[in-house]
């Protein structure tokens, strides 16, 4: 068994497709539309364009809105992206005007940080001590 995809519910497909790409660095391995405004709309790590696809899904389902207001509330991410250096990341992406709701933080032997996507998410980066 295999995780193959995973998604994240966004707000509008467009930004969100902007910002995970031009932002975050990941590629766009699927834009197929889906009737009216919605597409199936996937990204890929540069790294491993044959790996696990993030679903940039739309947020229009009625427990969406409710679901994400409670994890935003108390600060818990909807999803975790594997980095190799938070602090480079953290710098790097608050140079690129990214906000910050969690400083780089080290807990044992992980290193964690959480930022606002702009697309109704919180989402944590970590890495692993070596």
């Amino acid at each position: 068994m295999k995780i193959r995809l995973t998604s994240v519910f966004v707000d509008d497909q467009d930004r969100a497709l902007r910002f995970y790409t031009e932002i975050l660095g990941f590629v766009k391995k699927h834009d197929v539309p889906l009737g009216g405004q919605h597409r199936w709309l996937t990204v890929v790590s540069p790294d491993e364009p044959g790996g696990t696809e993030l679903l940039l899904e739309p947020a229009g389902h009625p427990a969406v809105g409710p679901y994400r207001d409670a994890l935003a509330k108390d600060g818990i991410p909807l999803a975790q992206f594997a980095v190799d250096d938070v602090n480079a990341q953290y710098q790097r992406l608050r140079g690129l005007g990214v906000r910050f709701t969690q400083e780089p933080l080290e807990m044992g032997p992980v290193t964690t940080a959480v930022f606002d996507d702009t697309c109704g998410n919180l989402i944590q980066i970590a890495a692993q001590q070596q």
